[in-house]
């Protein structure tokens, strides 16, 4: 089993920047591509970014592309998103998870392994 506890969450202004961590541990970190989704208040879980184990493959919701960026220090089993120019509707609930498997999907049901999710709130 492998667990994930996400960080790095909290309030901040329009055009502020947040970078949230993933940190893995229960087993190696090895073979494992990493998402990130998001759930606002009265919405479904969405996509926003994954990356695969070797961090040579990225993607992107469209919605974030050009002011989020996703990486990995496998080293530190760790995982990270970058996020600027914070907009009001990036308000909500982020979760990382993980699958066991290099190429990194971006569909819920392609994870196995979820962490309980951490608050971003950005204030117009």
């Amino acid at each position: 089993q492998l667990q994930l506890v996400e960080s790095g969450g909290g309030l901040v202004q329009a055009g502020g920047s947040l970078r949230l961590s993933c940190v893995v541990s229960g087993r190696t970190f090895s073979g494992y591509a990493v998402g990130w989704f998001r759930q606002a208040p009265g919405k479904e879980r969405e996509f926003v970014a994954s990356i695969s184990w070797s961090g040579g493959t990225t993607y992107y919701a469209d919605s974030v592309k050009g002011r989020f960026t996703i990486s990995r220090d496998n080293a530190k089993n760790t995982v990270a998103l970058q996020m600027n120019s914070l907009k009001p509707e990036d308000t909500a609930v982020y979760f990382c998870a993980a699958r066991r498997a290099n190429w990194p999907g971006t569909k819920e049901y392609e994870y196995d392994y979820w962490g309980q999710g951490t608050q971003v709130t950005v204030s117009s």
